[in-house]
């Protein structure tokens, strides 16, 4: 290799990079020999020379170097080969039976800035850094070269990449030459069912893969509570509506504001056979819960629901948006309790790194209080391992999900 530039840091600054961390900032950086370009691979040292690591820099990003190796290698189509290799090993090992799943999760994987998802046969991929941006025709030819992809597609319609200096403008399939034969749709198999996914409009690569094993364990819990009618908050393509039917004499109504999404769950539970247990209908949640509970009493279980799944997007995606995200959260759970029968179940998801899971359930107490209910927490619903966790990285810890039975009081 020849002579890379070199980041040093500021005194103090090296031990949460020690301690596995890949994210350099700006004021972390004491200076730099050879001025890098943006995208260039860098090498990182300490305040005493101590080499820490290869990395990718970009001056116009406050994350202006994320380390890729603690060695000094090439970041090239056999690097990205073997981390390739080592994440399909992981999801082979943990999820032997997923014929879907998240190949890559960014710094999960060692390969900050970089997702890859596996919708069967056809693959897509966002990015979220220059670096990796630059280096897309590797990481396409490491992926072909490991897993025989029928197509590969990019998504680059994350907000996060404008603060790279990238384009959000709609992209063609990767590498170039599979333009004239892109794969928009795709049709998935989760647990036994068949979900249709559309690759170019769907929400993150085209689906929820994160719940895949919670769709599941929702679903058998519910068995064992003998839960006959369920509402699931915030559908989108049916994803627990249709689990938590399958093999059962339940009934769901399930909510969402995406009318398109609404047409998509209702085509996945007629495709599944689901189609007179499933209720789908298009609204605003918030409005429907304020309107549902007019319809109930506090001491009466009448028009009430055996279970209520809240599985929302993330209401915050910056630490200056938690105090509102909190308030939005405490708000659906105050409503959504005031419909649950006593003995019933309350399922509850949080996809925000920024909030915590002890915040979490702490504004779901809250609103239970505020109802004067209790809740028992009888179930907690972890982040899959196809999107592992690194303790020291908390951006890898975002999904967080619980059940609680409603005490009758």
């Amino acid at each position: 290799m020849k002579p890379l530039p070199t980041i040093y840091l500021r005194r103090g600054t090296a031990d949460r990079i020690l301690a596995g961390h890949p994210w350099i900032y700006q004021g972390a950086i004491q200076n730099i020999t050879n001025e890098p370009a943006d995208g260039e691979i860098v090498q990182v040292r300490d305040a005493k020379r101590h080499f820490l690591g290869t990395g990718l820099y970009n001056s116009q990003s406050k994350i202006t170097v994320r380390l890729l190796s603690r060695k000094r290698e090439a970041i090239d189509q056999s690097f990205f080969f073997r981390r390739l290799s080592d994440a399909e090993s992981l999801r082979k090992k943990l999820m032997p039976n997923a014929t879907s799943c998240r190949l890559v999760n960014a710094e999960g994987d060692e390969l900050s800035g970089l997702i890859i998802d596996k919708y069967e046969d056809v693959f897509s991929i966002q990015i979220s850094s220059l670096g990796m941006e630059l280096r897309l025709s590797e990481i396409t030819a490491a992926l072909r070269q490991l897993c025989e992809p029928v197509h590969i597609l990019e998504r680059r319609d994350l907000a996060s990449r404008r603060v790279e200096g990238l384009s959000t403008e709609e992209p063609g399939s990767a590498p170039p030459s599979d333009a004239s034969d892109k794969a928009t749709h795709s049709i998935i198999s989760l647990n036994g069912l068949k979900f249709g996914v559309d690759l170019r409009s769907g929400h993150k690569t085209g689906f929820y893969l994160d719940q895949q094993e919670n769709y599941q364990a929702v679903s058998d819990l519910l068995t064992k509570w003998g839960s006959q009618r369920v509402l699931d908050c915030f559908t989108y393509q049916g994803g627990f509506a249709l689990h938590v039917t399958k093999d059962s004499k339940r009934s769901v109504l399930a909510l969402d504001q995406s009318d398109d999404a609404i047409k998509q769950a209702t085509a996945n539970a007629t495709a599944n056979g689901l189609g007179e247990q499933c209720e789908f209908q298009t609204v605003n949640v918030f409005d429907w819960l304020k309107t549902a509970q007019t319809a109930t009493k506090p001491d009466s279980d009448e028009n009430k629901f055996d279970a209520v799944i809240l599985d929302p997007p993330s209401f915050t995606r910056n630490r200056a948006s938690v105090g509102n995200a909190l308030r939005g959260y405490k708000e659906v759970h105050l409503r959504a309790l005031r419909i649950l029968k006593r003995r019933g179940l309350l399922i509850t998801f949080c996809c925000s790194h920024h909030v915590d899971p002890e915040t979490f359930e702490e504004v779901i107490a809250t609103a239970a209080l505020d109802n004067r209910q209790c809740l028992r927490r009888i179930a907690v619903f972890p982040q899959p391992p196809d999107h592992p966790i690194i303790p020291t990285i908390p951006e890898t810890q975002y999904l967080k999900g619980f059940a609680y039975e409603l005490l009758p009081r």
